[in-house]
């Protein structure tokens, strides 16, 4: 479980997702927009995931995969999971299954 001090948000400048711990960027999970296809919704491609050596271990990457996906189906996309992280979550989250783009 992620630690008290923590804070999520979306970078949409910088097309990230971002975890800080007591004000410190911990990490993050990266994204492209793909173009709507036969008029259906754009698609976030979560492609890279990183939480920094100095916070592995704490439980970071799952509330900031959460907090991306949540954010993603609350804005009507759909997303892909080409970083493996991404994949995985899914795979230990399969309510998350529905808003693929594409297989995991």
């Amino acid at each position: 479980m992620a630690e008290t001090g923590t804070r999520v948000f979306h970078d949409a400048q910088n097309h990230r997702y971002v975890i800080t711990v007591d004000g410190s960027e911990a990490g993050y999970a990266a994204y492209t927009v793909e173009a709507p296809e036969n008029d259906g919704p754009a698609v976030r491609d979560f492609n890279h995931t990183v939480v920094d050596p100095a916070f592995r271990g704490r439980g970071l990457s799952g509330p900031l995969i959460r907090f991306a996906l949540d954010d993603s189906l609350e804005a009507n996309l759909t997303y892909r999971a080409t970083c493996s992280a991404v994949e995985h979550f899914i795979g230990k989250n399969r309510e998350y299954a529905d808003g693929l783009a594409g297989p995991v």
